[in-house]
């Protein structure tokens, strides 16, 4: 056992309280994954060949110095009690998207609230015309990272010259509790602007490019451990989840190799990540492959995957009644969080005493 993974006896006892079961010679060491889309954060600095000038001083937006600190406070406050519930060290390691560059990050990880967990930071930037990016945060206790690459979801636009530059998608591989080799993906895959169906092709596309490096992994070893998460702007039901991924909704559906989604559950009841004219959206998933399936192994197991809903995480009043806090409304700083609702999944791996 990693000598830095032995769970405190509080963690212990709140994770066996969460999973409902009697007190036992066995200790669980516990690895709560979760992703965030972050809404537009952005540093305060009109950067050339980035369309951020809504998110200056003098922009659109008066995105000056008090709103980013604002947003970093209110960022890192949600960061630092998910999962908490389950271990004191809450998401050992957290997709994000929408940052502007690896700067914004440097200044989250270093927030009072999560300050001591000494996130680590994956991060390229990517071509994306806004500027945006995914990354990932780790904790260096839980995670060691072996390498990563960057995947292009790039096509032709359907009018004018050039390309269609959408946002590169995270390839992270590394060790989790110092037995695990695990490969994640975080992705944030074009938006839904034009339409649902008629942009539907382009999150297709976004999915053929993770399929593709998933495939070529499961075919050398069909037991690989994969965490594929972020902000898909589709739903669990959507072509690019069901058909192209292939991700299924039911355990029992899942063949070796293949992939479980166990926010379709979620979303079939109600459940939404993302609220827009009094309608719900799961658009941030976490897909697990079927190695993580196997409660009887050595290794990590899937237990359970949780939206995160806080009440102060929901607007209380006026159009967006209901509906995630965001940053602003119709242009006027409200001091929200982001428009999503985070995500997270929960993985154990038995320690016997």
């Amino acid at each position: 056992m990693h000598a830095l993974l032995k769970l405190p006896v509080l963690a212990l006892g709140l994770c066996l309280l969460a999973l409902q079961q009697p007190l036992s010679a066995q200790d669980y060491q516990v690895a709560p994954i979760g992703f965030y889309n972050l809404e537009n954060l952005f540093d305060t600095l009109d950067t050339p060949d980035k369309r951020d000038e809504e998110f200056t001083p003098t922009g659109r937006n008066k995105y000056n110095t008090e709103v980013y600190q604002s947003k970093m406070n209110n960022l890192s406050k949600v960061i630092s009690e998910m999962a908490t519930d389950i271990t004191p060290d809450g998401v050992v390691i957290l997709g994000v998207s929408e940052i502007e560059n690896r700067k914004v990050l440097e200044d989250l990880v270093q927030q009072p609230k999560i300050k001591d967990r000494n996130y680590k930071i994956i991060h390229e930037e990517s071509p994306d015309a806004r500027g945006i990016d995914v990354a990932l945060l780790y904790n260096p206790r839980y995670f060691r990272e072996l390498s990563h690459k960057t995947l292009a979801v790039n096509f032709p636009r359907n009018e004018g010259d050039g390309t269609y530059h959408s946002r590169d998608i995270l390839w992270v591989e590394g060790i989790l509790g110092g037995t695990d080799t695990m490969h994640i993906f975080v992705n944030h895959w074009p938006s839904r602007r034009g339409g649902e169906k008629r942009s539907s092709p382009r999150r297709e596309h976004a999915a053929k490019q993770c399929k593709a490096v998933i495939d070529s992994l499961i075919k050398i070893n069909p037991n690989t451990k994969i965490f594929i998460t972020g902000d898909l702007n589709d739903d669990p039901v959507s072509p690019s989840v069901k058909n192209v991924l292939q991700a299924k909704g039911k355990k029992k559906e899942v063949q070796t190799g293949g992939l479980f989604n166990p926010m379709w559950k979620k979303y079939k009841k109600g459940n939404g990540t993302l609220a827009w004219n009094d309608s719900w959206n799961l658009f941030d998933q976490t897909i697990i492959s079927s190695a993580f399936l196997n409660k009887k192994q050595e290794g990590f197991f899937f237990q359970k995957a949780v939206v995160f809903r806080k009440g102060y995480l929901f607007q209380k009043e006026g159009r967006f009644k209901n509906a995630p806090k965001r940053t602003y409304s119709f242009g006027t700083f409200i001091g929200g969080y982001s428009d999503h609702l985070p995500v997270y999944s929960v993985f154990l791996r038995r320690v016997q005493r």
